[in-house]
């Protein structure tokens, strides 16, 4: 099926304001299943510059730069991939001891995979939690993974909360309740404290109402032998061609869409939206 997305994002100043560079997430990584169309990027004002890079985690950043002051910045993406049906199962996990958990990465992966092994905020309650849904299939690493999808997904109540970073997970998983990102955040934590590498996952979701007009959350982990593989617990399942990546970060505060300062007013207004809907090919 083929997927446009347009996402809009408006700031307004009280006054005229000095912006400096502007980061930019808003070009879609691409995957085997997943190839881009067409892709525009508007701004207004008119940058002076605008310089796409990719950063250290693979990423696609557009750096805007401006030189004249603004009461206002407008951007939107407008973007159409091409995103295929696949098998996502479709691997064979080598060595074969990455069958069960915890595993251990090859030597040459483990430097590279640090970041996304990182302990932070996994406290003991967290790892019983990990640990009760790894003893209910065996321990067996791919069971684990979609069990712990499918129960947060039927155990957790879904609150729409657009703005803040992600709640710390004991507090999710404690409350039995937050936003995909909060979600996210504990899935992480739980694949971590058991030796999975993962990473928080920003971009678009499409199919599910509740999720068409904002950004969406979800996680990849690696998987020795499958590489970086989705998982969406607020979908409760792996992830299929109904998402579009933006970008991928061992910290969540490192996927803004835009991120940028500015000189010279007291208050600034942010409005977004987003539209992710199917089209002809």
């Amino acid at each position: 099926m083929n997927l446009r997305v347009k996402h809009s994002l408006s700031y307004t100043y009280d006054k005229p304001v000095a912006l400096g560079p502007h980061v930019l997430y808003l070009y879609p990584k691409t995957y085997p299943h997943q190839q881009i169309l067409h892709y525009a990027l508007r701004i207004d004002p008119l940058p002076s510059k605008v310089v796409r890079n990719v950063d250290e985690e693979g990423n696609v950043q557009q750096v805007a730069y401006f030189a004249f002051n603004t009461s206002h910045l407008s951007v939107e993406a407008d973007m159409t991939l091409r995103s295929d049906p696949f098998n996502v199962f479709d691997f064979v996990l080598f060595p074969f001891e990455a069958k069960n958990i915890p595993f251990r990465y090859p030597e040459r992966a483990q430097k590279y995979l640090a970041p996304y092994l990182s302990r932070h905020e996994i406290t003991p309650y967290v790892e019983q939690f990990a640990r009760q849904i790894a003893t209910q299939v065996s321990w067996a690493t791919v069971p684990f993974l979609t069990l712990l999808s499918q129960h947060i997904h039927d155990n957790f109540f879904y609150q729409h909360r657009i703005e803040g970073r992600p709640f710390p997970p004991e507090t999710t998983l404690r409350g039995q309740s937050g936003s995909c990102r909060d979600y996210s955040s504990l899935f992480i934590a739980a694949c971590r404290c058991l030796g999975i590498a993962a990473r928080f996952v920003s971009g678009y979701l499409y199919g599910n109402p509740a999720q068409a007009h904002e950004l969406h959350a979800w996680v990849e982990v690696y998987l020795p032998g499958a590489g970086w593989r989705g998982f969406d617990p607020t979908e409760g399942r792996a992830m299929i061609n109904n998402h579009v990546c933006l970008g991928a970060s061992a910290d969540a505060d490192q996927l803004a869409p835009v991120m940028g300062t500015f000189q010279g007013a007291t208050s600034s207004l942010l409005t977004a939206h987003v539209e992710i809907e199917e089209v002809a090919g």
